[in-house]
C-alpha cells in the first residue's frame, strides 16, 4: 500500500512533473541518494511551469527552472505527501539504485575474484614460472566475461590454474583427452569445450608458456591442446568424400582406393586426417560440392571423379582435408547452391584454394530457373542481402533480377554427369556401369526444351547417355 496519499500520489505523478522525477531520480541514483545539488530543466512547458510553481511554492515564469534537491526535500516533507524525495520517488517507482554503492561492490568483487586468482597460483606449481604474471596480467585486463557471477569466476580461474598446473608438470608423461581432462578438473565432459571461457584461459596460458600466439581457429587450437599432450575431440565431426584414389600402400590408402572401387562413400574424421598421406595421382581435380545429395548422386551412378562434400559452411575438418589435397597440388572445382549464402561460401572456396567454378556462372544459374520453371518447380524466393561472386561479376546481378534461389539438387543431373568421366590412370567404366548412369540419369531429369525468360531457347549441356 502507498504511503503518499491517493489524491496527492495521481497529482506527483502526473505529466507536468515527469521530467523532475527523471532527472531527480538519476542524480540520486549517482550519488549515493543524497538530496543534495540542482537540477537544471530547460524548454519547460506551461503545465510543467504550473505544477513546478505549485510543487515549489513560488511562480516561475522562464521556459527554464533551476530546482534546489534540498529545498524539493523539504517542501516534499511539510507538503500533503508527508515524505522527503527519496522516498516520493521509491513510491511512484520504480525503486531507487544506488549506483555509487553498487559500483563500490562491483570494484570489491572484482578484487576479491583476483586476490582468489593471485592465491591459487601462490599455492600452485606454477608459481614463480616466467609466463604467470604475464597471464594473470593479461586476466585482469580482459575481465571476467558478462554475466558470470563472482563465485563463478573465483572457481573457474581456480580450475585454470589447476588444469594448467597438470598440463605443465614436467614430469608428466601421457596424454589424456580433452573430455577426460574436463571430467577430472571440472566434474563435467565439457568444461573444456572449444569457445568455453575456462579453455579460453586453459589456451592462452598455454600459449604463454610455450612462447605462441593464441590462435583464431579451431584448427589452431586443436594443435594447442596436441602441444601439451591434450587430445581434443577428432572423431564427432567428419568431412564426406568420394571416390578418392590416393597413391601408396599404406592401410589408409589402400582402404579408400577400395571404397572408391565400390563406388562407396567415405567419411573422414580429424583424427583420420592428422598422419594420413593424400597423394591423389598428378594432375587430379577434386570436385567440391556443398549438399551430401550430390555425393550420394555420385554413388548410385556409379561416377569415378573424387569429390569433396562441404555438408554446409565447411567445418574445420573439411578445410583441412582440402588443404591436404591442395598440398599435393591437386586442382578444385566448386559448385553449391545458388543462394547468398551459397555464394559466400564459393568466395570463401574459390578464393581459399584458387578453385574454378563448376558450373557456376549466371549462365548456368539463368538455365535451371528457366528449367525448373518450365517443369513446374514450386519457385524458392532469394532473400537476404546480395553477395557478389568473385568468378562472375554477373551472376549476383542475374539472381537479383530473377530472385529465385535455385540449390543444387536442381542441378543433380548435370553435375552428375560431369563426375562421370574416370580420373587419371582409372580404366574406362564397363557396360554395366555405364547403364547404370543412364538408368540414374532418366531418373532424375527427363530433358525438356523450353524457352529461356531471357529470348533464347536453350538446350543447355544435357547429358549423353
Amino acid at each position: 500500500m502507498s504511503a503518499l496519499p491517493p489524491a496527492t500520489r495521481d497529482w506527483l505523478a502526473g505529466p507536468g512533473l515527469v521530467r523532475l522525477w527523471n532527472a531527480a531520480r538519476k542524480r540520486l541514483e549517482s550519488n549515493g541518494a543524497q538530496s543534495i545539488g540542482s537540477l537544471r530543466l530547460t524548454t519547460v512547458s506551461s503545465q510543467e511551469r504550473n505544477d513546478l510553481s505549485l510543487l515549489l511554492g513560488k511562480p516561475l515564469t522562464s521556459t527554464a527552472a533551476t530546482v534546489r534537491l534540498d529545498v524539493l526535500d523539504e517542501r516534499l516533507r511539510t507538503s500533503a505527501a508527508g515524505l522527503g524525495l527519496r522516498q516520493v520517488l521509491e513510491e511512484l517507482g520504480p525503486p531507487l539504485v544506488d549506483r555509487r554503492a553498487a559500483r563500490e561492490e562491483n570494484a570489491a568483487e572484482r578484487q576479491r575474484v583476483w586476490a582468489a586468482l593471485a592465491s591459487s597460483l601462490d599455492s600452485s606449481p606454477l608459481a614463480g614460472l616466467e609466463w604467470v604474471q604475464q597471464w594473470s596480467d593479461v586476466l585482469r585486463r580482459t575481465g571476467v566475461p558478462k554475466g558470470v557471477t563472482p563465485e563463478a569466476a573465483v572457481r573457474t580461474l581456480q580450475q585454470a590454474v589447476q588444469v594448467l598446473g597438470v598440463l605443465l608438470d614436467p614430469h608428466r608423461a601421457d596424454a589424456r583427452g580433452r573430455g577426460e581432462l574436463a571430467a577430472s578438473t571440472t566434474g563435467s565432459a565439457h568444461g573444456l569445450d572449444d569457445g568455453t571461457w575456462l579453455a579460453r584461459l586453459v589456451q592462452r596460458g598455454i600459449a604463454l608458456a610455450h612462447g605462441t600466439d593464441l590462435p583464431g581457429d579451431a584448427a589452431g587450437r586443436r594443435a594447442l591442446w596436441r602441444l601439451v599432450s591434450v587430445t581434443p575431440d577428432e572423431v564427432s565431426s567428419t568431412v564426406l568424400t568420394y571416390g578418392l584414389r590416393p597413391l601408396g600402400e599404406d592401410w589408409r590408402a589402400r582402404s579408400l582406393r577400395e571404397r572408391a572401387v565400390h563406388h562407396a562413400e567415405t567419411h573422414l574424421t580429424s583424427r583420420d586426417l592428422l598422419d594420413v598421406r593424400l597423394h591423389l595421382p598428378a594432375g587430379s581435380v577434386v570436385h567440391i560440392c556443398e549438399n551430401p545429395r550430390v555425393v550420394e548422386a555420385a554413388a548410385e551412378a556409379g561416377c569415378s571423379q573424387p569429390l569433396v562434400c562441404t555438408s554446409g559452411s565447411a567445418a574445420t575438418v573439411v578445410l583441412t582435408l582440402l588443404d591436404i589435397l591442395a598440398s599435393t597440388d591437386c586442382r578444385f572445382a566448386y559448385h553449391g547452391d545458388f543462394d547468398w549464402p551459397g555464394i559466400a561460401l564459393a568466395n570463401r572456396i574459390m578464393r581459399r584454394y584458387g578453385a574454378r567454378p563448376w558450373r557456376m556462372g549466371a549462365d548456368d544459374y539463368e538455365h535451371l530457373a528457366t528449367r525448373s520453371q518450365a517443369e513446374g518447380i514450386p519457385q524458392l524466393p532469394l532473400v537476404g542481402e546480395p553477395v557478389s561472386a568473385v568468378w562472375d561479376a554477373g551472376l549476383a546481378p542475374a539472381m537479383a533480377a530473377l530472385g529465385v534461389a535455385l540449390h543444387e539438387e536442381a542441378t543433380l543431373d548435370l553435375l552428375v554427369n560431369d563426375l562421370w568421366g574416370p580420373p587419371l590412370g582409372d580404366k574406362v567404366p564397363d557396360l554395366a556401369r555405364s547403364r547404370s548412369r543412364r538408368q540414374f540419369l532418366g531418373a532424375i531429369w527427363e530433358p525438356t526444351r523450353s524457352p529461356s525468360p531471357f529470348g533464347t531457347t536453350r538446350d543447355h549441356d544435357r547429358p549423353t547417355p
